[in-house]
Order: structure tokens, then C-alpha cells, then sequence
């Protein structure tokens, strides 16, 4: 028979007070919500403290670097963030216009029965020639309507197609642009029947201030 060997005794044992440890562990009464009322702190710090008690700090960890990580952008991107940039600049310095189109202040409608056709962006363009203007420069809102009314019934009775009205953009009132906002109502309301459209006027001609406006062309009925 083959005899029987002996275990090794190892000297390096780490594990040797292991179970002493996991028994005392369990027998230690944990602080529940039942029994923490029985607890003499003033407020949950205190039982935070309590239970933190023997758990040790590690230094290092009380500076962690930061490493910030570079996104690299694409070719693609970079190239239109320095076109982005550069247009900016050229605003900056005056080398380039800002377009109307682009701007929150830039007004554009065409009736509904007329939406299909590009009317709006050719009125805009200075494809129709402007036949009579009104200037509302200094008007209040009451004063600007009568003035508004007279001039539209003469431009409709007189067959006029393209006109001008210069509301100003309030940039000096208080309320903001107020009559640019009223006449854009009516124009869209009371008088809708009567307009093809009505767009933002090109810079040489008022710009955000002022309104090309089409109307419509009524023939009149022969007696």
C-alpha cells in the first residue's frame, strides 16, 4: 500500500484568520431603520459617520487627473467650420452682406390659391416694378391705419399690380416693431382678398423695414 502524505505546512498563510474574521463580521449587529431610532445622532451626518467609522481613506485617489480626450473632426467638418468662420468674420468686417433671407426680421406669405408659383421670391428679387410707395415713418398705429386703408383702395381702384409700403423695424420703440407687425395682419386678413403676396423689400429698397406688396388685378365691369 502506498503511504499516505502528509500536507505541506506552508509559513506564508494570509488566509489563516479568515473565518474569525467573517464570524465576527456577522455577529456585529447592523444599524437598521428599526434599531437606528435607538441611535443618539441629530441627524443622518451623524449616522453617516457612524457608519463610515473604520473605513480608510485612499490618498491617492484625492487628486484624480483629468485627461481630456481631443475630438477629432472629420476633413468635411473642418473645412465647413472654417467657411462658417470665415463668413462671420467677413460679417464682422463689412466685406459681406447678411442676407435678408436669413434674418428672424425677414417677412414672406403668398395667398394660398397663388402658393405654387415662386411669386414671393421673384417679388423679393425686384422682378416687378414698384408703382406707388406709402412711408408710415412716424405714424402711431391709429394714424397708420387710415393712411393704409386710403392707400390701398386707390392702388386696387387705380389697377395697380406691385406697391411699396415702409413700415420701419421699431428698432427706437419700446414695444417693438409694431406697425411692421400690424400691417402684416391686415394685410394677411382684411385685405387678403385683394393680395397676391407680400415679401420683405431688398436692401436698396428699405430692406426689413419695407414690403413689396402684389395685389390682385380686378376688371371692371362695363356699363
Amino acid at each position: 500500500m502506498t503511504k499516505k502524505s502528509e500536507p505541506e505546512d506552508f509559513s506564508f498563510r494570509p488566509f489563516k484568520n479568515l473565518k474569525k474574521t467573517i464570524d465576527a463580521v456577522q455577529t456585529k449587529p447592523a444599524v437598521t431603520a428599526k434599531n437606528a431610532k435607538d441611535i443618539s445622532c441629530s441627524d443622518d451626518e451623524e449616522l453617516f459617520r457612524i457608519e463610515m467609522k473604520g473605513v480608510r481613506e485612499i490618498r491617492e485617489f484625492r487628486k484624480i487627473p483629468v485627461v481630456q480626450r481631443r475630438v477629432m473632426l472629420a476633413p468635411k467638418q473642418r473645412d465647413a467650420e472654417k467657411e462658417t468662420l470665415k463668413i462671420l468674420e467677413d460679417i464682422s468686417k463689412g466685406r459681406r452682406s447678411i442676407r435678408l433671407e436669413d434674418t428672424q426680421e425677414y417677412v414672406e406669405w403668398v395667398n394660398s390659391v397663388y402658393s405654387a408659383a415662386p411669386i414671393a421670391t421673384k417679388l423679393h428679387e425686384g422682378h416687378f416694378a414698384i408703382q406707388d410707395f406709402l412711408d408710415l415713418h412716424g405714424f402711431t398705429v391709429d394714424e397708420a391705419e387710415a393712411h393704409i386703408d386710403d392707400f390701398l383702395r386707390r392702388s386696387i381702384l387705380n389697377g395697380l399690380r406691385c406697391i411699396k409700403i415702409i413700415h420701419g423695424r421699431g428698432l427706437k420703440s419700446p414695444q417693438g416693431p409694431i406697425l411692421k407687425e400690424t400691417l402684416v395682419g391686415w394685410l394677411s386678413g382684411r385685405y387678403r382678398k385683394n393680395v397676391i403676396a407680400f415679401v420683405t423689400a431688398r436692401r436698396c429698397d428699405g430692406g426689413l423695414g419695407a414690403l413689396y406688396i402684389m395685389l390682385k388685378q380686378h376688371r371692371l365691369k362695363k356699363r
